[in-house]
């Protein structure tokens, strides 16, 4: 394309997804658009009675079944909403945020009046006189199943690839889809918080000035969250607010003169510091071939298996530490070349960050330096300790362990080999103990595993009655009890009513699946006792985790 012999009035239209390869210079010399939903749910669900074909007033009118059609398309409109806004509230919302857009609400919106025209009973069709006497019975012929399908599993559920995302995709449209919103209409409530319900059956210009009523701010409430869920979407913010004033500022003083020279100064001596004090703190290797032989593998015992790899992934990482600390010493006193590699290890460790070159043989953490090489010494420590008593002990702190699977499938790995039963018909049944571990640190359980260390979040948990029950106001994550994982065979669970509780590594949820087959990130599900409705807690996003980010 030569610039000579180019129309003056030609322009280029470009669409692109987000890409860190997409030229710059086109950046810098284009002009930028962006279509993003409307902030709020008011503004959301105002602008897709906007969008065709729901802006058609054919369209809205037309439907064998109108009643039905319009609390139903009014479902849609604010399940298309909310599902946008959860998106601002991080992994409590959604642990991946997904791009549900307009074409997701006008596919489901035309396949919504096209199931509807075809349930439809062959007397609707005989007059219009007859409409509104079918439309009092037509709770009968709306194909739900469908309906649900096609707008969960392939128009909006076609975006989803989390299972647990899924999950709350489903629970979410199981409101908005629902048999008592056709019966009831506008005495119907989506959410528990009763905010948001449908108008009086009326033309599209009800429901236009009834979302005009609506506040133009939502709680968390609105959207199925707990109101402590504000503040987790602030500090977020704030968090991302001030890693990108961190990355624009390029991590030191470029300016010229005292100032700059002090602030560098101060800076190195900082990281000279924390060198010196991980070079002191950091304990020697793990004797593999000793421990080895004090645990040796037997049939009955995988715990020791368990133990020595345990042993042997933390000796890479310290390693890689050890190694990294002692070049970055040895650069600042000038006896050894600053690479690239450890001057971006430099650049972290005066930020406070966990350099990228101990990310690669990690175990998966969101927190700051300073608090991880504490955890680090404390799951050191807890190996180290295992391996002095000469047994397991009897209470496990599970986010001590770098490979959590690996530990758990080893609980059930001793179990099915005792009572020589295939391993995959046993599972673990969880029986919640008391808050304090010391209680049961005298003598392991009889069969299974004793487990602490987990943190609630989404939800408090009521020590009295052992169960779950609502977040105190600001109390963003509480520490779980102390429980018993005692392996069974499935068909032995004890029934009771609870909530699956996923389980996470870190707060932010996302994971990859690893060559292991295992999420980098998700551990399991835990049944917790509850007096709710899992629907209830689904909502709310609560989950189990192994270590919070500070």
């Amino acid at each position: 394309m030569n610039p000579e012999t180019v129309n003056p009035e030609f322009r280029l239209w470009i669409t692109s997804l987000p890409s860190t390869k997409f030229p710059v210079n086109i950046l810098q010399s284009g002009v930028k658009m962006t279509n993003e939903p409307p902030a709020g749910l008011r503004a959301n669900m105002r602008r897709s009675y906007c969008l065709d074909p729901l802006s058609n007033a054919t369209f809205f009118e037309s439907c064998v079944q109108p009643i039905p059609f319009r609390r139903l398309l009014f479902g849609l409109v604010f399940f298309h909403a909310l599902v946008q806004e959860r998106r601002k509230y991080g992994p409590l919302g959604w642990n991946i945020p997904y791009g549900f857009d307009e074409g997701d609400l006008r596919i489901s919106a035309m396949q919504l009046k096209l199931f509807l025209d075809e349930a439809a009973p062959p007397a609707a069709t005989d007059s219009n006189s007859q409409l509104t006497s079918v439309s009092s019975k037509c709770s009968s012929h709306v194909p739900f199943n469908a309906l649900r399908y096609t707008a969960g599993e392939c128009n909006y559920g076609g975006r989803v690839t989390d299972d647990k995302d899924r999950l709350l995709l489903s629970t979410i449209l199981g409101t908005c889809y629902c048999q008592e919103l056709v019966d009831r209409g506008s005495g119907y409530s989506f959410l528990q918080s009763g905010v948001i319900h449908p108008p009086e059956d009326g033309p599209r210009e009800d429901y236009l000035a009834y979302i005009d009523s609506l506040p133009l701010q939502q709680e968390p409430e609105a959207f199925g969250l707990h109101a402590n869920a504000a503040i987790t979407k602030d500090i977020r913010d704030t968090e991302l607010m001030l890693s990108s004033l961190l990355a624009m500022s390029g991590g030191g003083a470029d300016g010229s003169g005292a100032g700059a020279a002090a602030e560098a100064a101060a800076a190195e001596a900082r990281v000279v510091g924390l060198v010196h004090e991980g070079l002191e703190k950091l304990p020697p290797t793990f004797d593999i071939e000793a421990v080895g032989i004090k645990f040796p593998v037997t049939y009955g015992q995988s715990l020791n298996t368990v133990l020595v790899q345990e042993m042997a992934r933390y000796n890479k990482l310290c390693h890689v530490l050890r190694e990294s600390l002692r070049s970055i010493a040895a650069a600042l006193k000038g006896l050894l070349v600053m690479s690239s590699e450890l001057e971006a290890a430099y650049r972290s460790i005066s930020l406070n960050q966990v350099p990228e070159l101990w990310k690669r043989v990690s175990y998966p953490s969101l927190k700051p330096l300073g608090s991880y090489l504490a955890d680090l010494y404390r799951r050191l420590n807890m190996l180290a300790s295992w391996a002095a008593a000469g047994e397991p002990p009897a209470v496990f702190w599970l986010p001590g362990f770098f490979f959590v699977q690996s530990f758990l499938t080893a609980g059930l790995q001793n179990y099915a080999r005792k009572h020589s039963v295939p391993i995959d018909v046993v599972g673990y049944d969880y029986e919640m103990l008391g808050m304090d571990p010391a209680v049961y640190a005298h003598a392991p359980p009889a069969e299974g595993l004793y487990i602490e260390g987990l943190f609630l979040e989404g939800a408090g948990w009521d020590a009295a009655a052992k169960q779950l029950c609502e977040s105190e106001s600001k109390v963003l994550f509480v520490p779980a009890p102390v429980m018993w994982f005692r392996p069974k065979h499935m068909e032995q669970y004890a029934a009771y009513q609870h909530y699956n509780c996923p389980m996470y590594r870190t707060p932010d949820r996302r994971g990859v699946l690893a060559t292991t087959g295992h999420s980098t990130n998700f551990v399991m599900f835990v049944r917790l006792p509850s007096q709710q409705k899992p629907e209830h807690w689904i909502m709310r996003g609560v989950a189990l985790l192994t270590q919070l980010s500070d």
